[in-house]
């Protein structure tokens, strides 16, 4: 639009402007249908005059009337050339924008035309924009930030902006899903009265959250995506119910411990391998439990809710990231034709438990378990066909020599040294009883705990032993090579599995009878079975070399090692029900291992969350929202502290965060008001009234009253 000069002077303290509205604009677009803009502007100017011949309009008046004037024609132009149509509603808002401008009352850094055509979404014909200035900079803030408060009076759009912004992130892939939820104060006092199952006693307080997703999303897909988790839509109990038994054990820097004796501060092991700090512990309560079952034989109990971060084929083949799943959306969907769906993470490099001392090598100990006699009724010895493994255990323990028996025995005997008068005790024997390992037998050898939870080194050296002793490469046409072993006692069973599993394998057992079996011979004789044999098949990542006796080493290699170790979820069965805790952890994947060094986490990543009505979340429920937060994630908390449902006595978290967290990097407080109402004109009035009337009694508004409305529909915009 361009301002012209005119021959008409106006009166002493006045000034004039006229407007050149451009041909390719019909007029009605600027004036409304039936001048219904042009009436609204002439009231909020009543003491200029304001005429229209043919497409110019003039105005004459106060200068600073006049020169708002001006500036409102000419953002209704910037608007009008963006296609989109001017409306009565707009063009009050964008006067009140101009006068806070002019008086000082906003920076006016955004121009009414700025606002108005900020694009948030397109949906099914109609696009959701931002109809204030505090709006407009809400939706900014929720660019810029990853928390994001929304607080103010009903109707001024905080939830259905959030809702826009969370369905542009994950259109755009920002995100991979989208988590909505609010506390049903009313559902959780009166739940036993209301009729109908769970879901539908819940459903209710949900609904205005399920209507903004049909205004945004093809309503045909929303049930496929909060099928397949993409959008999940729950009361905040359920956000907080990702939990596991308080028995269930969690792996520390110092072994095992009970999920439910943790503490904030304390390290678990996460899949790196790496301690990371516990950041929040928190009581479920009693809840349905789950056994979650890989194919290799592990498991780990969890609730319905527990997240679990897993690949399908179709995922890998197309690079695509590891998705997070809950346990309730897996169960009946754990295959794909006849295969396995769900992979499951590894440790990505092995457990780094802090180095102890240990009283004798871990490789010739790892020999001594597997082909060592322990009893203590004879002088150690040690039975091998392989030379190789004599010199190896010989130069590994100070001390000893191993001398050749006959066949493949060979015997420790302690060296002795010039002078001695006396008989000492042999090195072996002594360190063998100090491990407890004196006088176990094949069926009940095991690995010392200073050996298990040690360095990576001294558990990859004892394996080793054991491999090289009583292991071996299985070669197999056209796969990569698998490892073997084999024991008769459970417990060194058991350790091995968890060596392997702590470097980042998988091993699957399988137990041979000893009834039936054929016996087997020696020294030309016939021996029998007396224990059930347990075999081990392993699988070690790349870069982790099994083996160091020759022979054996050469022929994994040869047969190309032994591929990638892989780990599905094979079934999912209810368990009963148990007390539960969850927790949250500092690792950059929000991981940590749990029992049979399985890969879970609580946290949420990748996701747009949005708590509304958070006003009714105690500080309890709102420490334990926000400490949700995974990475690449973003939080937006919308509510309204004037309108407060919470039992008396009850503090309102969202009351309660603005003061522990103003200041802090990264969170921003959007705060909205009256002006910002976007419903029916009444209800900014309302709103404006209940105001007033607590400033005069010294009230507080909403403690106990509950005029919300929140079974009805959506605070739309």
């Amino acid at each position: 639009m361009t301002q012209t000069p005119t021959a008409h002077t106006p009166a002493q303290g006045q000034a004039r402007a006229q407007f050149t509205v451009p041909a390719q604009h019909p007029m009605v677009t600027v004036l409304g249908s039936g001048d219904s803009l042009l009436r609204v502007i002439e009231k909020a100017f009543p003491a200029a005059d304001i005429h229209v011949r043919g497409n110019e309009i003039s105005a004459v008046g106060d200068t600073a009337e006049v020169a708002l004037i001006q500036r409102l024609f000419d953002e209704m132009m910037l608007v009008l050339r963006t296609g989109q149509p001017m409306t009565e509603d707009a063009v009050e808002r964008s006067i009140a924008m101009l006068r806070a401008s002019e008086n000082g009352e906003s920076d006016g850094e955004e121009t009414p035309a700025e606002v108005l055509t900020q694009n948030i979404l397109s949906s099914r014909g109609r696009t959701i924009r931002p109809k204030t200035l505090n709006q407009k900079r809400y939706v900014d803030a929720i660019d810029k930030h990853t928390i994001v408060f929304g607080i103010g009076p009903a109707g001024t759009g905080k939830t259905y902006l959030a809702m826009a912004k969370a369905v542009q992130a994950l259109q755009s892939k920002q995100v991979n899903r989208i988590i909505l939820t609010r506390p049903a104060v009313e559902a959780g006092e009166r739940l036993g009265f209301l009729p109908g199952t769970l879901y539908e006693k819940i459903d209710p307080y949900l609904r205005p959250l399920y209507d903004a997703l049909h205004d945004m999303l093809d309503p045909d897909s929303i049930p496929r995506l909060m099928a397949a988790g993409t959008i999940e839509v729950a009361p905040l109990a359920y956000m907080r119910g990702r939990s596991q038994p308080r028995f269930t054990n969690v792996l520390t820097p110092d072994g095992w411990r009970p999920i439910g004796d943790l503490q904030v501060g304390d390290l678990v092991i996460g899949s790196n391998g790496e301690p990371t700090p516990v950041l929040g512990v928190y009581p479920q309560g009693e809840r349905d439990i789950y056994r979650v079952t890989a194919q290799d034989g592990s498991w780990t109990l969890c609730c319905g809710e527990h997240l679990w971060t897993v690949r399908t084929a179709s995922d890998k083949r197309r690079d695509k990231p590891w998705r997070v799943l809950e346990t309730q959306e897996m169960i009946g969907n754990l295959r794909a034709a006849h295969a396995r769906r769900y992979e499951l993470p590894l440790l990505t490099a092995p457990v780094c438990f802090p180095e102890r001392e240990v009283p004798m090598d871990p490789y010739a100990l790892g020999l001594l378990l597997g082909d060592g006699c322990l009893t203590g009724s004879t002088t150690p010895s040690f039975a091998t066909e392989d030379p190789e493994l004599a010199a190896s255990l010989e130069a590994a323990l100070p001390g000893v020599t191993v001398r050749h028996k006959s066949g493949p025995d060979y015997v420790l005997n302690r060296v002795k040294s010039p002078g001695d008068v006396m008989t000492l005790e042999n090195p072996v024997t002594r360190v063998l009883r100090e491990l407890d390992l004196l006088r176990t037998r094949s069926h009940t050898k095991f690995i010392p705990d200073d050996y298990r939870y040690n360095s990576a080194e001294v558990r990859l050296a004892v394996l080793q032993g054991l491999l090289d002793s009583d292991g071996g490469p299985v070669t197999q046409a056209d796969r990569t090579c698998r490892i073997q072993y084999t024991t008769t006692s459970i417990l060194l069973r058991d350790d091995v599995i968890s060596l392997v599993q702590s470097l980042g394998g998988v091993a699957y057992t399988r137990r041979r009878p000893a009834k039936g079996r054929r016996p087997g011979l020696a020294r030309g004789r016939e021996v029998g079975y007396r224990y059930d044999a347990h075999i081990i098949d392993i699988r070690i990542p790349e870069g982790i070399e099994p083996f160091r006796l020759a022979r054996k080493r050469d022929k994994y290699h040869a047969a190309g090692g032994g591929g990638r170790p892989m780990r599905f979820i094979d079934s999912i069965e209810p368990a009963g029900r148990e007390e539960t805790v969850c927790i949250q952890v500092a690792a950059e994947d929000s991981l940590y291992v749990t029992t049979d060094y399985l890969l879970t986490h609580n946290t949420l990543n990748d996701a747009f969350i949005i708590l509304d009505e958070a006003q009714n979340t105690s500080p309890e429920q709102m420490k334990m929202f926000l400490t949700r937060l995974g990475f690449d994630s973003k939080i937006v908390i919308t509510g309204d502290v004037t309108q407060v449902d919470l039992p008396d006595g009850t503090k309102s978290g969202l009351r309660q965060v603005q003061d522990i967290l103003d200041g802090v990097p990264d969170v921003h407080f959007s705060r909205l008001s009256s002006h910002d109402v976007v419903r029916h004109k009444l209800v900014g009035r309302i709103v404006d009234a209940y105001e007033e009337y607590d400033n005069k009694h010294g009230t507080q508004n909403g403690t106990r009253k509950g005029g919300r409305g929140r079974q009805s529909g959506h605070k739309g915009l």
